[in-house]
């Protein structure tokens, strides 16, 4: 849970919002638009009418407000809390010239629960251990024992269970957030780039602390020629840079691949429910049905991302790890024919049994 509570830290420092509104300028409705404008179009009787694409991006991005069912006066669908105004302006600190906005959001609301809800289940889930594991223990111990499963087909053996602790911690926290956004009035944080960049990040340290663990700061240097000898110095200069771009090239792939994923998922059932008020009240059947298999799809898509930024990250790990794996396994290689070239040598010397 370290590991969760510094991804939440880093994920609020990433996660900056935008700069706070100037007094002297109106303020601007849930929708953008300026109050006075939206007071001006009221008072003629239109007032402001969100289109689909701004109710998409109000559900999926991130942002200050949370909606959810309640009494605001009155029983309402779409009680508000803004978060700003809770905080009492925002929590901001000043460092030097630096200005760090940590005033919660929507999607750091939800990896706030996220944490605390992975908390509770599996402090309940240990306090339920026994010799034969069965309930919800059962089911926990079958989720690690599968992500150490993950870790040992890529890392290796040895090396595996160093690095299920946190493989462990980034499965599950980031199958719950997947769950979370799936839950109505809740939004999902790994639909936030900040989000899915912080976990990348986690991956990225760990997997440069495995190699130059493995290899040596001397070796780790070496490996940045992609292997091309000093006989063929002249094309270091090609391949340095590019094994450098390759460090970087592999968290973005973790951070684009989740994020993409969850944002895209979330789109395609807003779209097809929109198509209810953008085209007529009598598609709803249609769009309800397919908005629901998408949905059951979505289920099945938070495990499955949960599944590949662990696969993933136990990947990468284990790549760092194939030099140092490389030099046990020729020893291991060359040990047998050892043993077979000093037993043909015996055997011509006269000493193999037979040989009197």
């Amino acid at each position: 849970m370290t590991l969760v509570s510094v991804a939440l830290v880093l994920g609020l420092s990433l996660g900056q919002h935008a700069p706070a509104a100037d007094p002297h300028v109106p303020a601007a409705d849930a929708h953008g638009a300026p109050a006075a404008a939206h007071g001006d179009a009221a008072a003629h009787g239109g007032g402001h009418s969100a289109t689909l694409p701004e109710t998409m991006m109000h559900h999926v991005a991130n942002g200050s407000v949370m909606e959810f069912p309640g009494f605001c006066p009155g029983f309402k669908w779409n009680c508000e809390i803004d978060l700003v105004k809770s905080t009492h302006g925002g929590w901001k600190f000043q460092l030097g010239k630096v200005t760090i906005d940590m005033t919660p959001s929507k999607h750091v609301v939800m990896m706030l629960l996220s944490a605390v809800l992975l908390t509770l289940l599996l402090v309940v889930a240990a306090s339920k251990r026994s010799l034969v594991p069965r309930g919800l223990y059962n089911f926990v111990e079958l989720l690690v024992e599968f992500v150490r499963g993950i870790a040992i087909s890529n890392i290796g053996k040895k090396d595996a269970d160093r690095f299920v602790p946190y493989l462990c911690t980034a499965f599950f926290f980031v199958l719950t957030m997947n769950l979370l956004g799936l839950v109505p009035f809740m939004a999902t944080a790994t639909a936030n780039i900040s989000v899915t960049a912080a976990l990348a990040i986690f991956t990225f340290f760990i997997t440069q602390y495995a190699a130059i663990r493995s290899m040596g700061p001397k070796g780790y240097l070496a490996h940045m020629t992609g292997g091309v000898p000093p006989s063929l110095a002249w094309l270091w200069p090609i391949m340095i840079p590019v094994e450098f771009l390759g460090l970087f090239t592999k968290p973005f792939a973790l951070t684009i691949r989740l994020f993409a994923n969850m944002v895209a998922g979330h789109f395609v059932i807003l779209a097809l429910l929109g198509l209810i008020f953008a085209v007529s009240f009598w598609v709803f059947p249609i769009s309800v049905a397919l908005a629901l298999g998408i949905f059951m799809l979505e289920l099945f898509v938070a495990f499955v991302q949960a599944y590949i930024f662990t696969m993933l990250s136990a990947l990468f790990i284990g790549a760092g790890l194939v030099h140092h794996g490389h030099d046990e396994e020729h020893d291991d290689v060359h040990g047998p024919a050892d043993h077979g070239e000093v037993a043909h040598a015996s055997h011509a010397a006269g000493k193999a049994p037979g040989h009197g």
